[in-house]
């Protein structure tokens, strides 16, 4: 990312940390051995280089008392002001106004060249900005996904593929993930961009800091030079948003069917290996206890090197567990109508699958964390039902192993048939 001066001793000195008297970015060098003086951020401090960068290209400066203040929340109107002054960012096609009525005189220019560049969507707001209201992380996540899409539209295409995915958020399993900002939390997720914290939770209400706001500098940088297929995370969110799998992504082996699998006499023509057309609709079941749709199936692979797993494993697996026979981990997400009573042994009997299972729920501490419902939340007494439509999470395996009938094979009512097999 290229230096940029600052304009306007006032702006400088609200975005920086208070510090007037100062017009210009100055040496880079100066600025870095300032950043060394920080009484608050010593060199073990989780941000320290970032907040020494972003120091070092004027971005942020340091208070008067020698400390940066790094735990210190960010506004609205500061934000702007930095993300305005993003000189790789180019301007957006369709330009808006800045309508907003609270914008201080020193942010207005900052917030205006923001717009310009396509992070704030004043169409969004009515119109007032809370310019100096702390900046929330559901906020500056849908900040920094709105500039993407002006970086490259494939973003803006992944925002909208992502609109019914599974989010790795706490807030996602729990229901408090409002869906204005889902799409914009999976991209930023996705993408590297922002991530969870150790509670698990996104943290859409927490407020921005400026350690955080010196490390998000950085790593908008790199993404936006990144294209949306290179983030294998990314590539998983948008298969289940628009399919309700991940299968195609971490087991390409796993593919339709072919004919010879089938007798002559069966119409083929209705074999499918698209996921997305059995998703959501009734499925035919072995037992007749109650309807049964599956909402989405997430596949993990436990096998490759933490760089390479799915964005779905920290929410399913420990760190500890490991398979056997090459086996991959299936989750499903199931939704089931009653249709009179069942208990946990005859649900796992609607399906006889190892894969698509619906008799027990991850028992992992990462499951429990994160918080998707679990079918022992849903039984009572002798492990009957106490609702009378559970939607909950199984757990199964994906079996490579020819001699375990690997094979998952699930039809609709109206004779669809989904089938795939590992080639």
């Amino acid at each position: 990312m290229k230096k940029m001066m600052i304009s306007g001793v006032t702006a400088l000195a609200l975005l920086t940390g208070g510090i007037v008297g100062f017009g210009s970015v100055g040496s880079s060098v100066e600025a870095a051995q300032a950043t060394t003086k920080f009484k608050d951020v010593p060199a073990t401090h989780w941000a320290s280089s970032a907040i020494n960068s972003a120091v070092e290209q004027g971005y942020f400066k340091g208070y008067a008392d020698g400390t940066f203040k790094p735990s210190s929340p960010v506004t609205k109107a500061e934000m702007a002001s930095i993300l305005g002054r993003l000189s790789d960012q180019p301007n957006a096609t369709t330009q808006e106004q800045n309508n907003f009525t609270d914008i201080p005189e020193w942010a207005k220019s900052g917030v205006s060249i923001a717009i310009a560049k396509g992070f704030i969507n004043p169409s969004n707001y009515k119109g007032k900005l809370d310019a100096q209201g702390a900046l929330q992380r559901g906020e500056m996540a849908t900040w920094l996904t709105q500039g993407l899409t002006v970086v490259d539209p494939e973003y803006k295409q992944a925002i909208s593929d992502v609109t019914n995915t599974v989010v790795p958020a706490k807030e996602y399993f729990t229901g408090k993930l409002a869906s204005a900002q889902k799409n914009a939390v999976a991209v930023a997720l996705g993408t590297g961009l922002m991530s969870v914290a150790n509670d698990k939770t996104f943290g859409v209400d927490r407020t921005t800091t400026r350690a955080e706001v010196a490390v998000l500098i950085a790593r908008y940088a790199a993404v936006a030079k990144t294209k949306p297929a290179d983030f294998q995370g990314l590539n998983e969110l948008r298969a289940v948003g628009l399919t309700g799998t991940n299968l195609n992504i971490i087991a390409p082996k796993y593919q339709k069917a072919g004919p010879e699998k089938f007798s002559e006499s069966y119409d083929y023509s209705k074999v499918t290996g698209d996921f997305g057309k059995v998703r959501n609709q009734e499925l035919v079941t072995v037992t007749n206890y109650a309807d049964l749709k599956v909402k989405n199936w997430i596949i993990v692979n436990p096998y490759v090197k933490e760089t390479e797993r799915s964005i779905y494993y920290p929410v399913f697996v420990d760190e500890k567990d490991r398979l056997l026979r090459g086996a991959y981990y299936s989750f499903t997400e199931f939704d089931i109508s009653i249709k009179n009573s069942m208990n946990q042994l005859q649900a796992g009997s609607l399906i006889h699958s190892p894969t698509i299972n619906a008799l027990t729920s991850p028992s992992t501490k990462a499951f429990s964390e994160y918080g998707p419902k679990h079918i022992n939340d849903l039984l009572g007494p002798k492990g009957v039902f106490i609702v009378k439509n559970p939607v909950y999470w199984g757990h199964g395996l994906l079996h490579f192993d020819k001699s375990l009938n690997p094979g998952v094979r699930l039809t609709l009512k109206d004779g669809t048939n989904y089938t795939v097999v590992p080639n």
